[in-house]
Order: C-alpha cells, then structure tokens, then sequence
C-alpha cells in the first residue's frame, strides 16, 4: 500500500509536515508481528534463530536471540565520513517508515511508532555517508539508525550532537526492546539510498524548471524567432518530454516584446529580399534545442519520480513475512539496484543540463559569438574592467567535475561478505554522487541566472521581458546589484544558489 506518497514525503522532509501516528496502519504491523511470534516456534528462520550473512549457517541458541538482535546493530555500526545533513536523515526516516508500515516484516509496532516521533520532532540520527555497498540494503547506515533507536549512539536535536539517551528522556520517549527481529529488520533494505533520492528529486526537478525558464530568457535576450517552440515542430518529433518543454515555454514567453515571428520577420516578402542577414536565422543548438535536450531530461525525472516512489512504499527487508499465505519468504528484496540505475540516470540528466547551462553562459560572455553584448557582460571599462569574466572559470571548472562524476556507478560491484555479497548495487553511494552533481549543478544555474540579469541590463530589455522572465529578472536583481565597477561575485553566487533552492525565480 502507497501509505507515504513521494508529495507526502517532500511534504514532511522540506515543509515540516507532521506525521499523524494515530493515522497509521499499526494494526496491520501488529497482526504481522503476532503471526511471525506463533510462525516462528519450533522452525529455523533465517536471522531469527540463525546467523546473518555468510553465518548463517550456524544456530544461535535459544537463550541468546535478543543478544543476537542488539549484535548486528551495534557491529554494523561502522560507518565514516561525514554525517549526512539533516534532510537526508529525515528523508530516510520516513522511507524507512513506509517500508515498515507494509506490514511484511514482522517486527514490533513501537519501531514505526518511534521512528514517526523522530520524524516529528526532528531527532537526526548521526548517519555517516559512508559505509553502504547497497546489497543487503544499507546494512551500515541502517545499523546507524537503528542504534539510536535502541537508545544508543547520538543524534541531532535543536542543533547539537548529544546522547541519544538524553534526547528521548527529554521527549518523554523510550528506546524500542527487542522482540523477534527488530535488529535485522530494522538495519535490512534500502531507505537511506531511496532517502538520498528523495531529496536528490526534489531539487533535480526544481534544476529543470529553471532550465526551462533560463531557456526562454536566454532566447528572448538573442531575440531569437519563436517557432522552435511551436506546437507543430515539437508535436512531429512525437516525444511526449520535448513536447511538454515546448509547451512549458510557451507559457512562460507568453506576453514577451524580445521573441521574435519568423513569418514577419523573413516569411514577409517585404523583409526578406537582403543577400546577407545580420539577425541570425536560426538561434545556437544550446538555445534552439531546449526542446530535444530538456525533454529527455523531463522523462527520466518522471520516471525516476515514479521508482522512488515505489521503493518508498515497498517491503525491502528479508526475509519477507507474509500473513496472508502464513509463510516466511526468504529473497533478496534489499537489493538496490532499482534505486541505483535510477539515480545514475538522474546524475547524468543533470550533467546534461549544467553542460547546456554552461554553453549558454559561454554565449552570454563571448561577444564574437552572440554580436549584441559586450565581452563578459561588461559594462564598465573594457580592459579596465572585467564583467563577469571570472565567473566563467567558475562555471566551467564546475561543469568539469560533474561531466567527469557522470560515469555509471551502477556497473561497478566488489563482491564482499566471503563473496555472500557477489554482486551488489553500489545505490548509496550513486545517490551520493548524484547529490554532488546537483549541488555543483545549482552552482553553474546561480551564474547562469546572474548574467541573464546583467545581459537584461546589458541590452535595456527588462520591460519587454515576459512576466515571468521579468519576475525573475526582479528576484535576481533582490540579491545582486547591476554589475559596473568590480567587485567579489562568491558572496553573490552563495546567495542566489541559497534563493534557488528555495524556488525564488519560479
């Protein structure tokens, strides 16, 4: 069951949406937990009376079952790096949440309960980004969580590492005990991968529609012919994804002066008759383009909308515990490769558009190029002063670490765990390098949208800008200044990649 959608999860991890717990399906959890308790009895249940891994093999006897739970938590907890952010941590809460609440694990209804409390009241286990191969799931991470929740380990609250056992007496909360599995369901499945991707959505998709937007103004600032924008042409090409970014630029060039008609301007027998045009007949690929480059783009973010969102909602433990056929599964549903194929294609989605940004930005500074601009969007003295000349190193350098960072991390595996682990998916760490292309690719979009602004002043164009180019020229212009004299740009750029994460141009 679709218990937490992906809306709901954006909702929660980005707006501070509370969970109702009353809400939640507990009584199905229960029902899961007290066939697993009579199930159970008299059989060998692999990481119930067994070993895990390789050792499982081996019975562990009846008088050490719980140790056996409290083990795999605290032995796992061995990861190293830095501590996830706060968002990240959150976001893996709550697909932790959703995989428990379908019921299939057999554990005990205070482990949903606790985790929604976390999630309400922002308490962030330290999680370290390294440590998962993505095979069993997030074994590392995942034994990271699970420590705070036995009361063990420290978390974050109202901004300070501290012992997780001070927060959860302050909260009037207590530690989960262990019943039947708690230990190894708890740290099987792929939540902190499918949590990493959460978050890498929600700011993939937001990169897009600016990319959308920077496209139109880009074209309105060439003054370029509008119909590579036209229903017709894009409808012929028959991808739903380019004829959806097509239509997306209409609507946001709707009311612009800078646009211009190619059935005026040449198709008009009255303006066609010279040898040589000066105005260019048709616009740069990386302006003309959009269409085909964004929307391939669009599709793989809907796509990968849609996997996370059933990763979010599925049983990703093992073994699966199924009331409904009174039966014990054992598979190998913690695999995660649908999230790492997934995040690798979102990963190089995003290259491709900071590559398109980049060369937008190349067209904006280079005057031999564009023939309506001055180099680097100078205004001031040329050779005096430098424009935004600078920010390109920047931009460029930038681009450079995303285009080396988009070679596929889904195809290398290193089998571990006495090769128990023969093949596995790496999906933790593909989100992690896709987090990395997006933050640089934020970067490159905030002085993207900084020289849009500066070539609007360059040319004097803003009031004939389309509504909702000029809002974003207007929320551009909020944080920097028309650029003159020179002048340090780092604070700037922090600031408007800040606002453009925050959906302040949209």
């Amino acid at each position: 069951m679709n218990y937490i959608s992906f809306e709901k999860a954006e909702n929660i991890v980005f707006k501070s949406e509370k969970i109702d717990i009353t809400s939640l399906p507990l009584d199905e959890v229960e029902k899961c937990y007290e066939f697993l308790e009579e199930f159970s009895k008299d059989k060998v249940i692999y990481g119930i009376n067994t070993g895990f891994g390789p050792m499982a093999q081996w019975r562990v006897d009846d008088r050490c079952l719980k140790d056996l739970q409290y083990n795999i938590i605290r032995s796992h907890s061995t990861g190293a790096g830095e501590p996830l952010p706060e968002k990240f941590v959150k976001a893996a809460l709550v697909a932790r949440l959703g995989t428990i609440l379908q019921a299939q694990s057999g554990i005990h209804p205070s482990v949903p309960r606790l985790i929604a409390e976390f999630i309400n009241r922002d308490i962030y286990p330290f999680i370290p980004e390294h440590g998962s191969v993505g095979a069993s799931g997030d074994l590392v991470q995942l034994a990271h969580i699970a420590l705070t929740l036995i009361g063990e380990g420290k978390v974050k609250y109202k901004g300070e590492w501290r012992p997780t056992s001070q927060v959860l007496g302050e909260n009037g909360l207590s530690p989960i005990g262990i019943h039947i599995r708690e230990g190894l369901s708890i740290t099987n499945g792929t939540s902190v991968m499918t949590g990493l991707s959460i978050v890498n959505q929600h700011y993939a998709e937001l990169l897009l529609d600016l990319a959308v937007l920077a496209a139109v103004m880009m074209n309105e600032i060439a003054s370029s012919f509008d119909d590579f924008m036209a229903e017709p042409l894009n409808r012929v090409r028959r991808h739903s994804g380019q004829i959806e970014i097509a239509s997306r630029m209409r609507r946001l060039s709707e009311g612009s002066r800078c646009l211009q008609k190619r059935e005026h301007e040449l198709y008009d027998t009255g303006h066609s008759q010279a040898d040589v045009f000066q105005h260019k007949i048709q616009a740069y690929y990386s302006l003309r383009c959009a269409p085909q480059i964004l929307g391939p783009i669009l599709e793989t973010l809907d796509n990968s909308r849609r996997i996370i969102e059933e990763e979010l909602n599925c049983a990703s433990d093992n073994p699966i515990v199924d009331p409904g056929t009174s039966n014990v599964y054992h598979g190998g549903n913690f695999h995660g490769d649908y999230i790492s194929l997934e995040e690798d294609k979102v990963k190089i989605a995003v290259v491709r558009l900071v590559m398109t940004a980049e060369r937008q930005l190349n067209y904006l500074f280079h005057d031999r190029i564009n023939g309506i601009l001055p180099p680097f969007l100078n205004m001031g003295t040329l050779g005096l002063n430098y424009g935004m000349q600078a920010c390109q190193f920047t931009a460029t350098s930038t681009t450079a670490e995303c285009q080396t960072l988009a070679m596929p991390n889904y195809v290398h595996s290193i089998p571990n765990n006495n090769d128990n682990q023969d093949i596995v998916s790496m999906g933790t760490n593909t989100a992690l390098l896709t987090r990395r292309v997006i933050d640089n690719a934020f970067q490159v979009v905030s002085i993207q949208y900084m020289a849009l602004a500066q070539a609007v002043d360059c040319l004097g164009i803003k009031d004939g800008l389309a509504p909702a180019s000029r809002r974003a020229y207007d929320a551009v212009r909020r944080i920097t200044a028309t650029i003159v004299d020179d002048k340090p740009f780092y604070d700037d750029i922090a600031a408007l990649e800040a606002m453009l994460r925050e959906g302040g141009v949209l």
